[in-house]
């Protein structure tokens, strides 16, 4: 029973440049084919000409850079340790949401939701020590000893708590 001194693994950094790499490139292509595909609109439709749909084009294609750019940046938030205190199930006309509540040492009550899957639930006990690693916006249970699941810290990915890596992303689970 401990937290896993294995959060320092350079697998969990590598992880994240990849991940705002792949962010910024994905919005290069989604601007590219916004400003291409306005342009060929101007070019071919009798609606709309260029510079007119050029320009719209341009604006969009700068609005999906400046989300990439915006969601590539490094955010990272301060690690700390708390306690589930409590959880809630609430149904709606659509789905049930599922919620756990976690107090960090400072007083301040954290919350974790899901939709219509108990996993993370039923994963979580009241009482329960965990950790929230700020890098990876994700927590890790003091106590995994009863577990028969843990999920990576960095992906989500869902695992047996058997496994040493996360077959997604290759980055170390934290037991």
């Amino acid at each position: 029973m401990a937290y896993s001194s294995k959060i320092s693994d350079p697998a969990f950094d590598r992880y994240l440049r990849n991940t705002r790499k792949w962010k910024f490139q994905f919005s290069l292509i989604l601007a590219a084919i916004a400003i291409g595909g306005f342009y060929l609109y101007g070019a071919f439709s009798d609606e709309m000409d260029n510079p007119e749909a050029l320009r719209i084009g341009l604006v969009i294609g700068a609005m999906f850079l400046l989300i990439g750019l915006m969601s590539a940046k490094s955010n990272k938030k301060a690690s700390w340790d708390g306690e589930v205190i409590n959880k809630k199930v609430r149904r709606t006309d659509k789905y049930t949401i599922y919620t756990v509540y976690i107090k960090s040492e400072t007083g301040k009550v954290h919350e974790i939701r899901s939709e219509d899957d108990t996993t993370v639930f039923n994963y979580f006990q009241k009482g329960d020590k965990v950790r929230f690693h700020g890098k990876l916006n994700s927590y890790e249970k003091f106590d995994k000893s009863g577990d028969d699941i843990i999920f990576c810290n960095a992906c989500a990915f869902l695992h047996y708590i058997t496994e040493d890596v996360c077959i997604k992303c290759g980055c170390p689970l934290l037991k």
